[in-house]
């Protein structure tokens, strides 16, 4: 039995290790996004949802009616009434 468990916890040991490693060596792969390609969308212009006022990047939101919404329903919905 004590083999048993021996044998088990080197097993996991080992998966984890070889995990560990993979997971190193992808990111290592892995070409790092430079600041310049963050930067637009990060400084993207926030827009005010008409129907509830939720604000959101310019580029997710739905134009309906020349008014921004911040999903399909908004803008199907309309702006808010009075």
């Amino acid at each position: 039995m004590g083999r048993l468990i021996i044998l088990i916890a080197i097993v996991v040991a080992a998966v984890w290790l070889l995990k560990r490693a993979l997971r190193r060596f992808e990111a290592r792969d892995t070409p790092r996004s430079s600041a310049s390609e963050a930067e637009p969308k990060a400084s993207q212009d926030l827009v005010r949802c008409a129907r509830c006022g939720v604000l959101l990047p310019r580029g997710e939101a739905r134009m309906s009616a020349g008014a921004l919404y911040c999903s399909e329903e908004h803008a199907r919905i309309g702006a808010k009434g009075g």
